[in-house]
């Protein structure tokens, strides 16, 4: 679901993408709030890295939106202005990735690529309720309730997701603002819409990135006369299901892979040059199974690296030529031997950070997980059928086993009426599946592709989704059908 990397769930960066999330929400004092009933008042941000001409503001919200009149919480709001009034159309919602991330960070990154945008328009971010829980999280949501692990049998699972219920409900208890209860992306919907309603708009446009797919999805439900516009960027789609997207990304990641065993073939720098590196691949993940590797982090101490650790973590963001596949096939070579160093932290900090209550709890009330062991082992068939290189237990699936609470946001489809064409972008070597599978369901929308490694597309800077994206923002026109941007 999204981040520094961008990517949807928490990789090697996710732990500091949250503790970057929770430092911008401490640093981030608007002048003033307001009440949902006003207008917000805008003031000075704080912190040197927000550009001179952003303005801070923050509303209240109640933490359940069943009990409007009960306690509450404050977003923070940012806003950059358009820069010709005289031809202002609206006002342009960032909806932020993570789950966790600030649209308040999101800003100050891409102010320099909104300048045509805000000719048009006022853009404004928020900082989501996720964001507001990292702040306050108790410090027993942060403490991992198990070793993550892809279960052996019903009995693993039994025993994985009691230590799960566990945890979460230990953190349930200790959490003093609500929130754990009310993370879900119904409730950030409903916050979107508050946010509409305090801006004063009759309807707004919306840019989605990452997880931030799962509040659009859910907004589009609730409020589908409110969207003026909706571009969304690399957006997970949980309107048809976790296991779904799962399936529809095992196709890119194989081909990726494949490009880069090609790649080392190809390349004497490659540490498993003039071997089949696909095979030494499986060879390692298979006898990691069997006798998992020993290894120590600096960061998250002792662990193994089992085969199922190193498919869901091992294999780096895709860029041939890239350093990144350079120390990836410099890591195997090292695993194989027995040195598995290249791959610790990354795999015993997911493994870690997803075990923790406070993290899953993000995006658990959108029906991340399993409904029983059956249901994870027909969705782990699926997955190793679809990716045979890297098809396993979905990471944010298991730290979500043992939920105590009803889903609040299960997958369901979208209104048939009242939505206008939504635009799509998303990578060919990664999330276009996600993204066009979500736009698919809106009858006249476009996804456009980008034929490259990348995510979040217009976060990221990429010149051509961006253009397509001010254009279709601006004046409701959408590329034509295939349309394809080149790699940058």
């Amino acid at each position: 679901m999204t981040t520094t990397k961008r990517r949807h769930s928490l990789g090697r960066t996710g732990w500091l993408v949250i503790g970057m999330a929770a430092a911008a929400l401490a640093g981030m004092t608007p002048a003033a709030s307001a009440a949902r009933d006003d207008r917000p008042v805008w003031g000075d941000c704080a912190g040197k890295d927000a550009p001179a001409d952003m303005r801070c503001a923050a509303i209240e919200v109640p933490v359940d939106w069943s009990r409007p009149d009960g306690p509450k919480i404050t977003l923070k709001l940012a806003r950059l202005a358009t820069t010709e009034p005289r031809h202002r159309i609206g006002s342009v919602l960032g909806v932020p990735g993570g789950p966790g991330n600030s649209g308040i960070d999101d800003l100050k990154r891409a102010a320099a690529d909104l300048t045509d945008l805000r000719r048009r328009f006022d853009i404004v971010a928020y900082a989501p309720r996720v964001t507001v829980w990292l702040g306050q999280m108790p410090p027993v949501c942060r403490q991992p309730g198990t070793t993550l692990r892809e279960p052996r049998d019903r009995k693993d699972y039994t025993a994985l997701t009691t230590a799960m219920t566990k945890a979460f409900e230990a953190c349930r208890d200790a959490d003093r603002t609500g929130l754990f209860e009310h993370l879900d992306s119904l409730s950030v919907a409903r916050d979107m819409e508050a946010i509409r309603e305090a801006l004063g708009e009759e309807r707004l446009s919306f840019m989605a990135n990452s997880y931030g797919g799962a509040p659009a999805a859910a907004y589009a439900r609730l409020f589908p006369r409110r969207i003026r516009a909706m571009y969304l960027d690399g957006t997970i789609n949980l309107v048809n299901g976790w296991t779904d997207q799962a399936l529809r990304s095992s196709p890119a990641r194989e081909k990726v892979f494949a490009g880069f065993v090609r790649w080392c073939a190809e390349t004497p720098a490659c540490a498993l040059h003039g071997q089949d590196a696909g095979k030494v691949w499986r060879r390692l993940i298979r006898d990691a199974d069997r006798r998992p590797i020993p290894v120590t982090s600096a960061e998250f101490g002792k662990g193994e690296l089992t085969g199922w650790r190193l498919k869901s973590f091992g294999f780096t963001d895709p860029g041939p030529g890239n350093s990144r596949w350079l120390a990836f096939a410099e890591s195997v070579d090292k695993a194989r031997r027995g040195d598995g160093s290249g791959f610790a932290d990354v795999a015993l900090g997911n493994a870690q950070v997803w075990a923790m209550p406070g993290v899953p709890a993000m995006s658990c009330g959108d029906g991340r997980g399993y409904a029983g062991y059956t249901e994870f082992q027909a969705s782990l068939r699926k997955v190793r059928k679809a990716s045979p290189n890297f098809g396993g237990a979905e990471l944010g699936g298991l730290g979500c086993a043992g939920w105590p609470l009803p889903v609040a946001n299960p997958s369901r489809p979208l209104p048939v009426r009242g939505l206008p064409p939504f635009l799509g972008a998303g990578s060919t070597w990664g999330d276009y599946a996600w993204t066009e599978s979500f736009t698919r369901l809106v009858p006249g929308s476009v996804t456009v592709a980008y034929d490259g490694p990348g995510h979040a597309l217009y976060l990221s800077g990429k010149k051509c989704p961006i253009r397509h994206a001010t254009r279709y923002l601006t004046d409701l026109t959408l590329p034509a059908p295939g349309t394809v941007c080149p790699a940058e």
